[in-house]
């Protein structure tokens, strides 16, 4: 639309009328209160001027050679381009029946010919104030919507935030609370495998000396197996200490993940949130049902420690990877060797000095063009209700591309696989860090 109230420039307005002297006096009557005016003598040339710039409003006689007015109207409202443009009917058919046909097919006033200029006037100017305010109100509820969509997606990602926090706390909260436990009964083993070891030497010195025990005490021997006894009880020791090792292997993830006690930002080994990450992971990563064992294999170039948010970029990292793994409980890609079992690589280089890469890839089903194309949108998910928000890939994006300045993108086709791609600064723009 051309016009806007309040004094700004004047609307466009196609006049059409077979007689030139309407024609005349109406265009020049128009012209002198400041209108842009267009002029056509018949239907076709009215529909030729519509298509070459959309008027803002049309002045349209009904009695009209080969094509009449009722017929031009209709032919504008069939199309979405024009199907809006508010149309005047001029006419000197008087009778009611016209009229209500000129509704019909869609004009929004009728002005009985003759005519006082004054009338046509105010009409004019009350459609175009009513069409300007019909564009006003649908582009307010058009910027409504798009708030209320920003809205809920910035409550779904806050509520997002406040879980992955809680969580953090939560998991720091328990490596703390096991650690004290598992450490008591790790420093206990040592001493305990001693004092079993002095017990046995004991009992062999008792046999050294006393080789003819009393039947009580044959007869127990025989029925404990003291050798058996004693080889088992090795392999009980050692299946505990191995257990507990890998219990405080796994607080120390938990403390790598959750970034226990230090604080926001701050220079990161990157592979060591990986590799916390992924023993986390690892119950996802055993063979299950009909799927194989899930293959980590990974490639880890020298990189410089990153200063970021390194629970936040652990986040980012555990999010990838349960894609990767949820992809590949769908099945391998049919277009992976035969011989390839379900595999999830995870790259790392430095690009430059000050940029480094890393890269997880899998070999599972991959996506359709449609999911490519929404894949970091808010509430886009592909898992079935219930199980997924749609907010993982987007928490990714802001939290890599936001907040620490760096890049998000991807790789993927159907039965192919797809390769996530992280670049991050190793040092963020205007941050200053306390070590």
């Amino acid at each position: 639309m051309n016009h806007t109230l309040n004094n700004q420039p004047k609307a466009d307005i196609l006049v059409v009328d077979d007689t030139p002297a309407n024609l005349r006096f109406l265009s020049q009557m128009l012209v002198d209160q400041g209108y842009n005016v267009r002029k056509a003598i018949n239907g076709q040339m009215a529909l030729t001027a519509v298509k070459t710039i959309i008027p803002d409003l049309i002045l349209l006689d009904i009695n009209l050679p080969e094509m009449n007015g009722y017929q031009v109207c209709e032919q504008l409202k069939k199309d979405e381009r024009t199907q809006n443009i508010p149309i005047i009917f001029l006419s000197a058919l008087d009778d009611i029946l016209d009229k209500v046909k000129a509704f019909q097919v869609g004009g929004v006033d009728y002005i009985t010919k003759p005519f006082q200029f004054e009338e046509v006037l105010i009409r004019i100017q009350n459609q175009l104030t009513i069409q300007q305010l019909q564009s006003q109100l649908k582009q307010q509820n058009s910027q409504l919507q798009l708030t209320v969509q920003e809205l809920k997606s910035t409550q779904a990602q806050l509520i997002q935030k406040e879980k992955m926090v809680s969580l953090g706390q939560l998991v720091a909260g328990i490596a703390h609370e096991i650690n004290n436990p598992i450490s008591f009964i790790s420093g206990n083993l040592v001493p305990t495998q001693e004092y079993i070891q002095d017990l046995l030497k004991l009992i062999y010195l008792y046999q050294n000396e006393y080789p003819q025990p009393s039947i009580a005490i044959q007869s127990f021997l025989q029925e404990c197996d003291l050798e058996f006894m004693i080889n088992d009880l090795q392999n009980i020791l050692g299946s505990m200490q191995r257990g507990t090792e890998r219990i405080r292997r796994i607080i120390l993830a938990l403390r790598i993940f959750s970034r226990l006690g230090e604080s926001d930002i701050k220079p990161v080994d990157l592979h060591q949130g990986l590799d916390s990450t992924l023993l986390l992971l690892q119950y996802r990563l055993r063979a299950e049902g009909q799927r194989a064992e899930i293959e980590i294999i990974k490639s880890y170039d020298n990189l410089p420690h990153v200063t970021c948010y390194a629970s936040q970029i652990n986040q980012v990292f555990l999010n990838l990877l349960t894609n990767s793994i949820d992809a590949l409980e769908l099945g391998v890609g049919a277009k992976t060797p035969p011989n390839l079992s379900p595999t999830i690589w995870i790259i790392t280089e430095s690009i430059n000095p000050n940029e480094v890469r890393i890269r997880i890839k899998d070999n599972g089903v991959g996506m359709s063009e449609e999911v490519k194309s929404q894949l970091f949108n808010p509430f886009f998910t592909t898992k079935p209700v219930g199980q997924g928000i749609g907010l993982g890939l987007t928490t990714c994006y802001e939290i890599i591309v936001q907040k620490h300045q760096g890049k998000l993108s991807f790789n993927s086709s159907q039965e192919e696989g797809c390769e996530f791609i992280i670049d991050l600064p190793t040092q963020m723009k205007d941050i200053v860090v306390n070590n």
